[in-house]
């Protein structure tokens, strides 16, 4: 994902909210994110790469995504998973690279089976 799509979809989501809501102008929206309108309008045409993990996930939290989805649109991952795989980096690269290709619905059962199971 580019710093250009990134930004794509961050527009599409603020001028959406915005035509219901016009308190998601970009000067409004950057305001409550911490970051200055000339800012956000470079991250949204591409001319600046995505902001922080903190700003990324305050800014999912204003348009109503989800803060994991819209990490890795910027091509990040949140601090607490790169924890986790941190820990253990061989079995997290082989579970990711096991499941690269699988159907969602067998990846979920994968998730239920771990989340649910008697460890």
């Amino acid at each position: 994902m580019s710093k250009d799509e990134f930004g794509d979809f961050v527009r599409r989501r603020r001028t959406t909210h915005r035509e219901h809501d016009r308190s998601y102008s970009l000067r409004q929206v950057a305001e409550r994110i911490g970051v200055e309108p000339s800012f956000l309008s470079k991250v949204e045409r591409g001319t600046q790469p995505p902001p922080s993990e903190a700003r990324i996930i305050a800014l999912a939290q204003e348009l109503g995504e989800d803060p994991d989805v819209l990490l890795a649109l910027a091509g990040k991952v949140s601090s607490d998973l790169r924890e986790v795989i941190l820990k253990r980096p061989k079995l997290f690269a082989e579970l990711i690279r096991a499941v690269r290709d699988a159907p969602d619905d067998a990846i979920l059962r994968v998730v239920r089976e771990v989340r649910d199971g008697d460890w």
